[in-house]
Protein backbone atom coordinates (compact mmCIF):
# COMPACT_ATOMS: atom_id res chain seq x y z
CA UNK A 1 0.00 0.00 0.00
CA UNK A 2 2.85 2.37 0.59
CA UNK A 3 4.87 2.10 -2.33
CA UNK A 4 0.90 2.17 -4.04
CA UNK A 5 0.78 5.70 -2.65
CA UNK A 6 4.35 6.74 -3.27
CA UNK A 7 4.16 5.81 -7.25
CA UNK A 8 1.07 7.40 -7.48
CA UNK A 9 0.84 10.43 -5.17
CA UNK A 10 0.66 12.83 -7.68
CA UNK A 11 -2.69 11.62 -9.33
CA UNK A 12 -4.20 11.04 -6.05
CA UNK A 13 -3.57 14.38 -4.81
CA UNK A 14 -5.34 15.61 -8.11
CA UNK A 15 -7.58 13.28 -8.08
CA UNK A 16 -8.73 14.56 -4.32
CA UNK A 17 -8.89 18.21 -5.44
CA UNK A 18 -10.76 17.28 -8.37
CA UNK A 19 -13.27 15.73 -5.89
CA UNK A 20 -13.51 18.79 -3.56
CA UNK A 21 -13.71 21.41 -6.62
CA UNK A 22 -16.97 19.19 -7.69
CA UNK A 23 -18.40 18.86 -4.08
CA UNK A 24 -17.51 22.84 -3.77
CA UNK A 25 -19.35 23.61 -7.12
CA UNK A 26 -22.01 20.93 -6.27
CA UNK A 27 -23.14 22.79 -3.36
CA UNK A 28 -22.81 26.53 -4.15
CA UNK A 29 -24.25 25.89 -7.18
CA UNK A 30 -27.66 24.13 -5.09
CA UNK A 31 -27.79 26.49 -2.56
CA UNK A 32 -27.65 29.71 -5.70
CA UNK A 33 -30.16 27.62 -7.71
CA UNK A 34 -32.67 27.46 -4.68
CA UNK A 35 -32.02 31.03 -3.87
CA UNK A 36 -32.58 32.19 -7.58
CA UNK A 37 -35.94 29.70 -6.63
CA UNK A 38 -36.98 31.45 -3.78
CA UNK A 39 -36.36 34.58 -5.34
CA UNK A 40 -38.92 33.57 -8.08
CA UNK A 41 -41.70 32.69 -5.63
CA UNK A 42 -40.28 28.60 -7.07
CA UNK A 43 -40.31 25.55 -5.68
CA UNK A 44 -36.57 24.88 -3.94
CA UNK A 45 -35.20 21.22 -5.28
CA UNK A 46 -33.03 18.28 -3.16
CA UNK A 47 -29.23 18.50 -3.93
CA UNK A 48 -29.60 14.74 -5.79
CA UNK A 49 -32.00 16.40 -8.17
CA UNK A 50 -29.87 19.52 -8.62
CA UNK A 51 -27.19 16.80 -9.07
CA UNK A 52 -29.25 15.72 -12.51
CA UNK A 53 -29.82 18.71 -13.35
CA UNK A 54 -29.07 20.31 -16.35
CA UNK A 55 -28.39 23.73 -14.34
CA UNK A 56 -25.23 21.57 -12.91
CA UNK A 57 -24.10 19.94 -15.97
CA UNK A 58 -23.62 22.62 -17.78
CA UNK A 59 -21.86 24.67 -14.52
CA UNK A 60 -19.61 22.09 -13.97
CA UNK A 61 -18.67 22.06 -18.31
CA UNK A 62 -18.51 25.79 -18.30
CA UNK A 63 -15.85 25.84 -15.29
CA UNK A 64 -13.74 22.63 -16.41
CA UNK A 65 -14.05 23.98 -20.56
CA UNK A 66 -12.38 28.00 -19.28
CA UNK A 67 -9.68 25.22 -16.78
CA UNK A 68 -8.81 22.91 -19.27
CA UNK A 69 -8.20 25.69 -21.91
CA UNK A 70 -6.34 27.90 -19.55
CA UNK A 71 -4.10 25.35 -18.69
CA UNK A 72 -3.90 23.16 -22.30
CA UNK A 73 -2.69 26.72 -23.70
CA UNK A 74 -0.28 27.22 -21.71
CA UNK A 75 1.60 23.70 -21.78
CA UNK A 76 1.57 24.08 -25.02
CA UNK A 77 2.26 27.65 -25.91
CA UNK A 78 5.51 26.88 -23.70
CA UNK A 79 6.72 24.16 -26.04
CA UNK A 80 7.17 27.16 -28.55
CA UNK A 81 7.65 30.30 -26.85
CA UNK A 82 10.05 31.32 -24.37
CA UNK A 83 10.13 33.87 -21.49
CA UNK A 84 13.03 35.75 -19.96
CA UNK A 85 12.45 34.83 -16.20
CA UNK A 86 9.66 32.27 -16.44
CA UNK A 87 10.93 29.04 -14.75
CA UNK A 88 8.20 27.20 -17.40
CA UNK A 89 9.91 28.70 -20.31
CA UNK A 90 13.08 26.59 -21.83
CA UNK A 91 15.81 29.39 -21.44
CA UNK A 92 16.37 32.10 -23.84
CA UNK A 93 19.43 31.07 -25.65
CA UNK A 94 19.29 27.30 -25.60
CA UNK A 95 18.23 26.05 -29.12
CA UNK A 96 14.77 24.47 -29.27
CA UNK A 97 16.12 21.10 -28.97
CA UNK A 98 16.85 21.62 -25.25
CA UNK A 99 14.51 20.24 -22.29
CA UNK A 100 14.65 22.90 -20.13
CA UNK A 101 17.19 21.38 -17.71
CA UNK A 102 20.52 22.92 -17.27
CA UNK A 103 23.65 21.51 -16.85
Amino acid sequence: MRRFLRENGLSLVFFGFFVLAVTGQAFAGWHDFNDQAIAHHETTISLGRYLTSSSFGNALLENWQSEFLAVGSMAALSIYLRQRGSPESKPVGAPHDATGVEG
